[in-house]
């Protein structure tokens, strides 16, 4: 594989969307903007482009989208099949950036600073392959949010995940970055945990976050949820562990439980009743559900993983040709 160009490298932005018609003209112009003032500058090559995933959506963004990128060609827009994720959209735009020599991944709100994409390039340039925006503060965030937010990345550092803190989706990747994920055909995506799991020459650009100029954010709770159950089943076996270690810890529990009730029973004394019974149940029966509920967690990946099922379906790719003037 050839080496990326460092000196005038070819950027391709790459933007998953669902349900964006309220901000995605005003993104993309922004967008254009920047690209076009790293043109000039010489920071990037005259063949960047803004690569939009749009991920199944129910309005008019697509149709948007379309017509940006009909009338001009710095915008490239790939439409999947039907909803498959946000991981999934950052995958297959990744995966579309052909002619990139680095990619960078955004979001089509631009809650994250797009003025941050110089120091992500001269990152680039001094050597990094991997270059990961993290954020200042999370004060846009509301308390719950940012509390669970710093609870999941505690848990995920214990657990001994290399995830980066307070980063979400914002960095830079190189051509070699991308040949090396193109070898990893795991169904579960967890992009912020496998790219660091890689190993490649990082470095960290801070930014601040910017409130959304319109629509409301994409990640529901649910969604949230989802996220880090991917990002904690698919990195780390700790889990499977706890549940084993809960499994001893029960048993001897119970052991000592019985020898201190036959003691009692030897000495004349009466077993403590209904009450302790009761707890010991309920404990017990808490356990076992939880644990069977961590243990269904891997058994659905490994069910998942051996299906073999495609990531994303593409419906179509309109990118227009400077030259030529027609779809490809």
């Amino acid at each position: 594989m050839e080496g990326s160009n460092r000196e005038n490298p070819i950027l391709y932005l790459v933007v998953p969307c669902y349900n964006e018609e309220a901000i995605i003209l005003e993104s993309a112009s922004i967008m254009k903007a920047r690209l076009n003032e790293l043109i000039a500058k010489n920071a990037i090559g005259k063949d960047s482009r803004i690569l939009f995933v749009n991920d199944g959506s129910k309005d008019n963004t697509f149709k948007l989208l379309s017509d940006a990128a009909h009338k001009d060609p710095v915008f490239i827009v790939v439409s999947l099949v039907g909803n498959s994720g946000h991981q999934n959209a950052l995958w297959a735009g990744i995966m579309t950036a052909s002619k990139a020599d680095i990619v960078i991944t955004i979001d089509a709100d631009l809650q994250q600073d797009i003025n941050a994409l110089e120091d992500f390039i001269k990152c680039y340039k001094d050597g990094a392959e991997v270059v990961y925006g993290i954020r200042n503060n999370r004060e846009s965030d509301g308390v719950f949010k940012k509390l669970t937010a710093l609870s999941y990345y505690k848990i995920m550092h214990l657990m001994g995940s290399r995830i980066m803190k307070n980063h979400a989706d914002y960095r830079l990747i190189s051509r070699k970055v991308i040949e090396a994920l193109k070898k990893y055909d795991e169904s579960n995506l967890f992009l912020r945990g496998l790219i660091p799991s890689l190993g490649f020459p990082s470095e960290i650009v801070y930014f601040d976050t910017k409130e959304r100029t319109g629509g409301e954010t994409k990640y529901t709770l649910s969604k949230m949820v989802r996220l880090a159950t991917d990002g904690i089943t698919s990195f780390t076996i700790v889990p499977l562990r706890i549940v084993s270690f809960t499994g001893i810890i029960t048993m001897l529990l119970g052991i000592a439980f019985i020898i201190f009730s036959f003691v009692e029973w030897v000495q004349g004394k009466n077993v403590p009743g209904y009450t302790t019974l009761l707890l010991v149940t309920l404990i017990m029966t808490g356990v076992i559900q939880l644990s069977l509920g961590i243990i269904g967690e891997y058994l659905g990946k490994i069910y998942l993983e051996t299906k073999k099922r495609p990531k994303y379906l593409i419906d179509c790719v309109i990118q227009i040709e400077k030259e030529s003037q027609t779809d490809d």
